[in-house]
């Protein structure tokens, strides 16, 4: 039977991941919420063949953990930020979820596991397998809707009915094709995983772009370029000058 682990430092975060993973009739038996606890419980427990492991915990990153425990176990790193990704490869990282963690993303990362585990209890891959799985596209699920919460009601907005995600003033809205604007609870940099590259380009630190939503491409100063959309006409979408050579490559 396979036996698996939570850690993370926000106690309802993990209960709701817990869920979430019992649909997909996965068991936990074991939720742990800091460095310190994991280390006492590796130390004097079987390890398990699977973790579930946020990065930043209350007393430190979890990667503390493994410099105190040679932990043998199969881990699916759950974070809200991609910046430590790299270090989480050259463990035994199976995926890297970020949050908030959508369902089909995680049963994508459980599916991994599963047709990657042998017969004994354990998985160890190298970086280069990793790599390979969180970027083969036939392994991604992108997300196609939006669910908007507005008063008491939900708005199911499809990506088809989106003009450009944008931020502003710590928010991140979606502009609709019919002009409206709708606060999300989200970031650009969480949009960026979950949104299928094909159709979507992040072209500056405040705007991600589908491309069917550009009418017109204009030369603009210091070598970047402006996007004219439908209807967007709060503020310039600029095309930053590092994302220009990227940019060419994804409309062509």
């Amino acid at each position: 039977m396979m036996t698996t682990i939570i850690i993370e430092d926000e106690k309802p975060a993990a209960r709701l991941l817990q869920r979430k993973l019992e649909k997909l009739t996965i068991e936990v038996g074991v939720m742990l919420h800091s460095v310190e606890e994991s280390i006492e419980w590796f130390s004097k427990n079987e390890h398990p063949d699977l973790i579930f492991l946020d990065i930043q915990l209350s007393d430190g990153l979890s990667f503390e953990i493994f410099e105190k425990v040679a932990i043998k176990s199969a881990i699916i790193f759950t974070t809200a930020y991609d910046e430590y990704a790299l270090r989480a490869f050259k463990l035994n990282s199976i995926d890297y979820l970020l949050k908030p963690i959508d369902e089909d993303d995680l049963e994508v990362a459980v599916f991994k596991f599963k047709a990657r585990l042998p017969k004994q209890e354990t998985v160890q891959l190298d970086f280069e397998q990793i790599k390979r799985m969180l970027t083969n596209p036939f392994e991604k699920n992108y997300k196609k809707r939006f669910t908007i919460k507005i008063g008491q009601h939900l708005k199911v907005i499809s990506v088809d009915e989106i003009e450009c995600f944008f931020s502003e003033n710590k928010g991140t809205y979606i502009h609709t094709f019919d002009n409206r604007n709708y606060l999300i609870e989200s970031t650009l940099e969480v949009l960026e995983q979950e949104l299928d590259p094909k159709d979507f380009f992040r072209v500056s630190r405040k705007f991600i772009i589908p491309l069917k939503a550009i009418k017109e491409i204009i030369l603009y100063s210091n070598s970047r370029l402006k996007l004219i959309l439908p209807s967007f006409k709060a503020d310039e979408v600029i095309v930053s000058r590092e994302k220009v050579s990227d940019f060419k490559t994804w409309i062509d």
